[in-house]
């Protein structure tokens, strides 16, 4: 019996010659490098997402997807990292993401059609190598869709990105990597926060004093997935602090407007003065 085994082991090496070392090897890969997520809340809820990795972020529409990997993506160019975006949609707004502090020129932006040709630029992507963060945003891809997906595509994914310093990050409605992905978060909005109302804000911008804007909303994380172990209970990060407050609100972060987050909306005194012909 014992001989059969070792004839066995012996064919299985010599067939992924070249292809995987030492496939028999057991690698412990439960502390891993992490960078930070750009929210502080998600930093210290799941310690930052991985390198060498690939990261699920889950949730319904308006969920706070968008704004968590703005925020990646902002944290990974300002770093010097360059980035690739994989937009299965064509829904990207590079304008809004440099407001929010995307460095573009650390970006590449590959814009997509269908959900086969982010299969295969991800993967490109991936063999090509040198991105410090890979996203493969698929939000507004139908789950159904997704799910047609086979499994050895996502564990190809995590082969490839294995071992590199890589951020892959894959955006969904519902998470369909299973096991390849060694972290899944889920994202569900909270209650909207209203701001004053239009007269009281910018009392020369409306004469609706009854109605309001919408100054954001908080979003709840809940971690479904994650190989990522802490140290002594604290994840921890190089140049990473938890924001004060944190503590007691694990994994709840605020979102704003654009309104709510660059000054307000432009009253009448902002305007610009026609031109005289």
């Amino acid at each position: 019996m014992a001989g059969n085994l070792a004839v066995l082991r012996s064919k299985v090496e010599s067939a992924l010659a070249g292809r995987i070392s030492a496939p028999f090897t057991y690698r412990d890969r439960q502390i891993v490098e992490t960078v930070s997520a750009g929210i502080p809340e998600i930093d210290s809820l799941a310690g930052g997402l991985p390198r060498g990795s690939l990261t699920e972020i889950c949730g319904p529409s308006c969920s706070g997807r968008t704004s968590l990997l703005i925020s990646a993506l902002a944290s990974r160019t300002m770093n010097e990292e360059v980035c690739a975006l994989v937009d299965g949609c064509d829904t990207f707004d590079p304008h809004s993401a440099e407001a929010a502090g995307v460095e573009l020129k650390q970006l590449l932006w590959v814009r997509c059609r269908n959900i086969d040709q982010s299969l295969r630029a991800t993967d490109l992507l991936i063999q090509g190598g040198g991105f410090g963060l890979i996203a493969l945003d698929l939000s507004d891809v139908p789950p159904e869709t997704v799910s047609y997906v086979p499994l050895n595509a996502w564990f190809r994914f995590r082969r490839a990105v294995e071992d590199t310093q890589t951020v892959l990050v894959v955006l969904e409605q519902e998470p369909h990597a299973k096991t390849c992905a060694s972290l899944v978060l889920r994202l569900g909005v909270e209650p909207a926060i209203w701001s004053a109302t239009l007269e009281t804000a910018t009392p020369n911008f409306s004469r609706h004093p009854s109605a309001c804007l919408l100054d954001g909303f908080e979003v709840r994380t809940k971690v479904l997935r994650s190989r990522i172990q802490p140290v002594n209970g604290i994840f921890f990060q190089e140049g990473f602090a938890p924001a004060s407050g944190t503590k007691d609100r694990p994994g709840i972060f605020e979102t704003k407007t654009l309104w709510g987050s660059f000054g307000g909306l432009p009253t009448e005194s902002k305007k610009a003065e026609p031109k005289q012909k």
